[in-house]
């Protein structure tokens, strides 16, 4: 006969597998991830109409309302911005990034498809960025769409804002479905880069709408007179462009 506690212990092996095994409608009731990736650099014939369709139904000539907000401040980001690469040659200090911003939004006064327009500028001392978000009044489909320019911060900020820089990245936000996104893409591992002259006419369109935004809402009055308001950013800004020296030529 065997001891007590031998029969124990075997006891307490056999049922060890069977807390180890799932039953095959617990594994079918486990949530299941779906990822989107989308091609930024070559969107297929469909999403292409789409941001057409998009930019096209943006007012030219809007009808603004009497409400408006105009917003300066400071960000500091632990990260660098994903969207913003350095490059070639560039000395990025490990240090967080303090960018200084200004926001500029207007309401549209008519039952438009847009209910409002946001102009946003940030300069951390290394790159500068324009973003102009458009939301919808009513999003069924369409949420918002988004353009997007950047440039090194070499030269000042007056000259940035009156320079009218190309559209870099269109991007749509879906009800209920995942974005569209076209953005000017680079070659891979110091390859050429992809050929997009398909979609010029996208860009072209972005490039002209951030253009007449940015006189609609006096960007280059604006911009530069919130920035100066900022105590301190100034002399920070110019030492980061400083030391961001540009890739000497090979």
């Amino acid at each position: 006969m065997l001891p007590k506690t031998i029969l124990i212990l075997a006891g307490v092996l056999l049922t060890i597998p069977a807390f180890g095994q799932q039953s095959p409608d617990a594994a079918s009731t486990q949530p299941q991830v779906k990822v989107n990736l989308l091609n930024v650099c070559r969107p297929s014939a469909e999403e292409q109409r789409e941001i057409a369709t998009a930019l096209a139904r943006i007012p030219k000539q809007p009808l603004f309302g009497p409400d408006f907000e105009i917003s300066h401040g400071v960000s500091t980001l632990a990260d660098a911005p994903n969207f913003l690469q350095p490059g070639q040659g560039a000395q990025m200090s490990g240090e967080p990034s303090v960018a200084r911003y200004v926001r500029i939004r207007r309401e549209f006064a008519v039952q438009a498809l847009f209910s409002s327009v946001q102009y946003s500028f940030s300069s951390d001392g290394q790159s500068m960025v324009e973003t102009l978000v458009l939301h919808v009044r009513d999003p069924k489909d369409l949420i918002q769409v988004s353009m997007e320019d950047s440039a090194s911060a070499i030269s000042s900020v007056a000259t940035m804002v009156a320079s009218n820089t190309p559209a870099s990245r269109i991007r749509l936000e879906r009800f209920g479905k995942s974005s569209v996104a076209l953005a000017r893409c680079s070659g891979a591992e110091n390859g050429p880069p992809p050929d997009q002259s398909a979609y010029e006419p996208q860009f072209r369109s972005a490039s002209e709408i951030l253009a007449n935004y940015r006189r609609l809402l006096g960007v280059s009055r604006t911009v530069p007179a919130e920035l100066a308001q900022i105590p301190g950013a100034g002399s920070k800004s110019s030492a980061k462009a400083k030391s961001a020296k540009p890739a000497a030529n090979p």
